[in-house]
This record gives C-alpha cells, sequence and structure tokens, in this order.
C-alpha cells in the first residue's frame, strides 16, 4: 500500500512543483519584508547572543524527535517490535522529506516513515502504528493550540486582526477535538469511503482499486487497537504532550538568550501555540518563510518584547529545522535511498 501511495505522491510532488516553487517564492519575499522591517542590525545582535546557546536548543529539540519515536514504538502490536534507533531515524528521515517537498509533506513524510522500517516490522503494521499516533497527537495540537489561544485572549489586550484570528483557531480546535473522538467512536470509514467516492468518479480508478481494500485493512487495525489497547492512550498522549511541553521550554531558553527582558513560561507558551498554528495552516510554504516571521513577530510585540524578538526567534527555529534536515538526508544518504527509490 505505501509503495502504491508513495508512487503516487512522487508524480503528484512533480505536478504540484510549479506551486511549491511560487509558494517557496512568496515566502522568501514574506521572509525579507518582516527581517527588514524588524532590522537586519537588530536580529543579527540577537543571533550573536545566542551564539553557542544554539547547541542547548538543538539538545532540547531533540526531545521531540524522540518521543514522537517513542509514542510510535508504544503504537505498535505484539508480536512485532520497532527498536528505538530505527523508530527515531525513520522519524528524521521522513521529517526531512516534509520539509524538502512542502506541498504535500503529509502525504510523502508520514509513509516514508513506515517504508523505513519495513525491514524491522511488516509495511502494514508500520502504517497502522503511525496512523494511531498521528490521531494522538492531532487530538494534543488541537488541546495545545486551544490552551494556548484561550490564554492569549484572556491574559493580552489584542489588535482587531489577532483577536479575531485567535477566536477563529478556538472556534476550530472545538470543533476538532470532539469530531476526531466521534470519528474514532463511530469506527468511521474516512479513508475508504473517501477512495470509494474517488473510485465512483472514475478518479485514477485502477490506482484506487488496488489501494481501497489496504486502507480498509489499515481501519480495522486502527480501529482493532482503540478496541483492545485502551490501556496505552494515557501514556500515547502524554508523550505526545512531552512534545509540546519541549517546545515551550526550547522557547523559553531561546528567549533568555536572545530579550533583554527576562521571558516567562506563559509568553513561551503563547509563542508555542502560535507555532503550532502556523506549522498546522501553512504546512505548504517551506520551512514556513516569512509566515513564521510576521506571525512571531506580531504575537511577541503583543507579549511586550523588543523589535525584531519575534523574528530572531522564528529565524532560530528555521535554523533547529535545517539541521535536523540536514541530519535526516544525511541518514537517507548512507542508506542509499533516493525519493524515487522509496517505492521500490
Amino acid at each position: 500500500m505505501a509503495n502504491d501511495v508513495l508512487t503516487e505522491n512522487q508524480s503528484g510532488s512533480r505536478r504540484f512543483a510549479p506551486l511549491g516553487i511560487i509558494f517557496g517564492l512568496l515566502g522568501l519575499l514574506l521572509f525579507a519584508y518582516f527581517v527588514s522591517h524588524a532590522g537586519v542590525g537588530e536580529i543579527l545582535s540577537n543571533i550573536q547572543r545566542l551564539g553557542l546557546g544554539f547547541v542547548v536548543i538543538l539538545a532540547i529539540s531533540s526531545t521531540r524527535y524522540i518521543v514522537r519515536a517513542v509514542a510510535w514504538m508504544r503504537c505498535v502490536e505484539p508480536p512485532y517490535r520497532l527498536p528505538f534507533r530505527d523508530a527515531f531515524a525513520a522519524r528524521l528521515m521522513g521529517d526531512a522529506l516534509g520539509n524538502i517537498i512542502p506541498f504535500v509533506s503529509v502525504a510523502v513524510s508520514e509513509p516514508s516513515k513506515a517504508v523505513f522500517v519495513k525491514n524491522r516490522v511488516p509495511l502494514l503494521v508500520g502504517l497502522s502504528a503511525l496512523a494511531i499516533e498521528n490521531i494522538f497527537y492531532a487530538l494534543s495540537v488541537a488541546l495545545f493550540i486551544f490552551s494556548g489561544t484561550a490564554t492569549l485572549l484572556l491574559t493580552f489586550s489584542l489588535p482587531k486582526g489577532l483577536r479575531y484570528a485567535s477566536i477563529g483557531a478556538l472556534i476550530t480546535t472545538l470543533v476538532v477535538i470532539p469530531l476526531i473522538y466521534l470519528l474514532i467512536r463511530q469506527r468511521a470509514r474516512f479513508l475508504s469511503g473517501a477512495l470509494r467516492f474517488l473510485e465512483r468518479g472514475r478518479v485514477t480508478p485502477k490506482l484506487i482499486g488496488r489501494l481501497r481494500p489496504r486502507a480498509q485493512l489499515l481501519e480495522d487495525r486502527v480501529y482493532e487497537f482503540y478496541a483492545t489497547n485502551r490501556g496505552s492512550f494515557l501514556s500515547i498522549f502524554l508523550l505526545d504532550m512531552c512534545f509540546h511541553v519541549a517546545g515551550v521550554v526550547e522557547i523559553f531558553v531561546t528567549l533568555s538568550f536572545i530579550s533583554p527582558v527576562a521571558p516567562t513560561l506563559v509568553q513561551a507558551f503563547i509563542l508555542e501555540s502560535v507555532n503550532r498554528i502556523i506549522n498546522v495552516a501553512f504546512k505548504f510554504i517551506p520551512l514556513r518563510a516569512g509566515v513564521d516571521e510576521g506571525g512571531t513577530g506580531q504575537v511577541s510585540k503583543v507579549l511586550g518584547f523588543a523589535r525584531g524578538i519575534g523574528e530572531t526567534l522564528a529565524i532560530v527555529r528555521k535554523g533547529r529545522d535545517i539541521f535536523w534536515s540536514a541530519i535526516g538526508l544525511l541518514l537517507i544518504w548512507r542508506k542509499g535511498l533516493s525519493l524515487r527509490g522509496l517505492g521500490d
């Protein structure tokens, strides 16, 4: 199943390549605008204050990959077992692909992680475990965004545009959380059902004809896990929440280095929740260029930080993402793999 999906998504990524280039260029233009508006000198000065603190940032950010790798391992059902080393490396490699192929990143990066460990666990086992972990992660993201946005609205006086955007985020999370629960509770066939709808519309019928029974099998495995492993739910959810806690700590430490004003954990919590919103809403823009600088810069001003602090924070995050993407691509190269070869 993953091989078929990856093959289709590779051709899809080529079709979407012009859009990816356009969004990438728009992101670079936004990046240049917000950086120049904040002051290049201010940002360079802030980065210099960070210095070797960037190593601390990398160490903290590594825990985000670690906890999600362990959460994925917890979703693999016996008798199969996914070793930590393989799960951790697969997350790095898959996320690296997501960063370099942003427009279809989820469609490529998630299945690729199961492909990277197919020598350890069967492909369908790896895919179903990933699907289960991503459900818990989606719930944790929705809860985290809701909490951070509510804190922002209740604690600070916001400009009209930012206030409306925050209210919109709150409403969205209030819809998403019960919707995910109901889909799982009702054992909704949303994946195979969507494929059936496309098959009736004669959209790539041969490929969908092959994928639909495998999608049904994947759904069966996900719902079987829900029915038989409820004792694991809390630990998996807490691991995914640790991902967000590490993000808050990372922002707090970064601000402690670059900001003349000492940050608080509440400010770091709000900024990380804003970062989650940006990651979800603008996944199609490479490294969220420009959007991250603009959004983080605006919110950091509301929180009372000096000019250029929010933009610097966004740039430091990009440096962190580029570092881990480089590690992921190096691991892909060491395995002798290429994007084209993933479907083989």
